[in-house]
């Protein structure tokens, strides 16, 4: 099934598997996936590949996914980019913690493949429209 609008997506996680299972249904959806295994790489591939999305894990080496966020939101281009906290870290202060830092939705592990798709395709973004949940 493709959605109405595929998107440029960067997948931010350092677990191998988990990394590779979310880019192929997020490929078989027909977006575009670029990954990085560190918020630092990451942070490198958005100048290169300009996403409209950001799924970030929040337990990353090096600086945590709630540091990514803060340093995308604090970009221009960052400011309207979808951003997906994706974190085994479930308790209400974990919810405020991502909200404060810029996410736009936290989802907790294991994420169904299915809700993932639909939140994406919910987000329909014009150029230079600012999202927020």
């Amino acid at each position: 099934m493709l959605f109405r609008s595929p998107k440029r997506i960067l997948l931010i996680e350092d677990n191998r598997d988990a990394r590779e299972l979310f880019r192929m249904v997020l490929e078989l959806a027909g977006h575009s996936v670029s990954e990085a295994e560190s918020g630092d790489c990451g942070l490198d591939l958005l100048n290169t590949e300009q996403p409209d999305v950001a799924i970030i894990d929040i337990g990353l080496p090096g600086i945590d996914g709630y540091e990514v966020a803060r340093r995308i939101r604090a970009r221009a281009e960052g400011r309207a980019m979808l951003l997906l906290a994706l974190t085994g870290y479930g308790l209400p202060k974990d919810y405020e913690r991502s909200a404060q830092s810029g996410f736009d939705h936290h989802l907790v592990k294991p994420v169904d493949p299915c809700d993932l798709t639909r939140l994406l395709d919910a987000h329909q973004v014009s150029a230079g429209e600012e999202i927020r949940a």
